[in-house]
């Protein structure tokens, strides 16, 4: 939709050729049916693909919703959504979203599951003044992992998601209720987010002292390790009778295997990520029901799409009789992130204008299928939070299944079951 290509950059490295010629962009202004394109960088495959099992589910019954258009100021705009798979890496996720930006003249990019995708799209937009609206990720690795400065914040990148705070409040509520020891074994890998949940000050160290928690951090391990030996062995000299962290599946099952070889069986397993989706769970087997972690959404969340006024219960079991599959947690932030894109289309005050679409994202006030998002109320500039409670997997019939058990710090989402220490 926009003539004046003139005031994008490109990347340093991404070289000039992948610049396409203006003409373009100014043919799809003058056509008589102006199509809105958008951009969706996510892991399609790759270690992180349980984020984005649910995807083609998600844009199945949004591009049918697309069908008819958006309206803006009278006009109807035709959608068009354009996947391109990170394939759970940074460097990937930077390309195909310069690719996005400069060969399919997106008007709006969108990205989610973790740093390593929210991040490198985010950079490509703000330095391309693109509008961004990214999720999927917590927001301090996402704001300050970009360089961000809570005094000036972007100008063009915007995200919705939970903090490090809401982590840690869940976890160690969590725990208290557990009458568990106080001493806790951390994992953080060398990555985005490990180094993020990880930080002495912004991350979990500082927070978890404060409360009395005794962590014991043994450093970074690179992703895809294949020896957690020197950590079990730490864990097990410290007594740590709770182990958190966040971690890719992978990681977490070839830790939880070699615990259990070398004798280490914490009372509760409190990981991030690696803990969010069945098929992780049903690897470990037995081994998987008991663990915790923190839940985003659920088909308990008491939210509805603003666009289709689908309750979060009826979202969930829609995927499950489509694919035969168990609900996942992508699942409400997906769907809400086009939420917010359309929110946006109908909004903007000039969409032929990228300044006035990035103002349209900054104004927006609305209740979505995983709560409201809202950008005037912080914590920083450009994050918007969604409230967060925490669970664990419990046996349910031949399978398990993700039982809230606390929701302390989101009482409007309700409790499913009460925590069950690990055997």
């Amino acid at each position: 939709m926009k003539t004046d290509i003139t005031r994008r950059r490109i990347l340093a490295g991404l070289g000039a050729t992948v610049a396409a010629p203006a003409i373009l962009r100014a043919t799809r202004a003058y056509a008589q049916s102006p199509t809105i394109r958008v951009g969706f960088v996510t892991p399609s495959t790759g270690p992180l693909a349980g984020f984005a099992e649910a995807d083609d589910y998600i844009l199945e019954g949004l591009r049918a919703k697309f069908a008819g258009g958006i309206t803006n100021n009278g006009k109807s705009y035709n959608i068009e959504i354009i996947k391109k798979d990170s394939q759970s890496n940074p460097n990937r996720a930077a390309e195909v979203a310069a690719e996005l930006i400069l060969s399919d003249e997106v008007d709006i990019i969108t990205a989610a599951a973790t740093p390593d995708t929210t991040n490198p799209v985010a950079d490509q937009a703000e330095i391309n003044e693109v509008p961004c609206i990214t999720t999927d990720a917590p927001w301090q690795p996402y704001f300050f992992g970009r360089g961000g400065n809570p005094a000036e914040g972007f100008r063009y990148t915007y995200h919705f998601f939970w903090g490090l705070e809401d982590v840690i409040a869940n976890f160690t509520s969590l725990w208290d209720g557990a009458g568990v020891a106080k001493k806790v074994g951390g994992l953080f890998p060398n990555d985005a987010d490990g180094n993020a949940w990880g930080h002495p000050e912004l991350g979990l160290p500082t927070p978890l002292a404060a409360q009395g928690f005794e962590l014991t951090d043994p450093g970074r391990f690179q992703p895809l390790t294949d020896d957690f030996s020197n950590f079990i062995s730490a864990f097990k000299d410290a007594g740590c009778e709770i182990i958190t962290g966040v971690m890719i599946p992978p990681d977490f099952g070839t830790f939880w295997a070699q615990a259990a070889q070398q004798g280490f069986n914490p009372k509760v397993a409190t990981i991030g990520k690696a803990l969010l989706f069945p098929s992780a769970i049903e690897a470990l087997g037995d081994r998987g029901v008991g663990l915790t972690t923190e839940i985003w959404w659920s088909p308990n969340h008491p939210f509805s799409s603003s666009l289709t006024g689908t309750t979060a219960g009826e979202l969930a079991n829609g995927f499950t009789a489509a694919t035969g599959r168990p609900w996942t947690q992508p699942i409400g932030f997906k769907h809400a992130l086009f939420e917010v894109v359309a929110d946006v289309i109908s909004r903007s005050e000039d969409l032929d204008d990228f300044e006035a679409n990035a103002a349209a994202i900054a104004g927006t006030n609305m209740s979505t299928i995983v709560g409201d998002v809202n950008w005037v109320t912080g914590p920083v500039p450009n994050v918007s939070k969604t409230p967060l409670v925490s669970g664990q997997w419990q046996k349910a019939g031949d399978g398990v299944e993700l039982v809230i058990t606390n929701n302390s710090h989101a009482p409007q989402i309700p409790v499913g079951g009460e925590l069950q220490l690990l055997s």
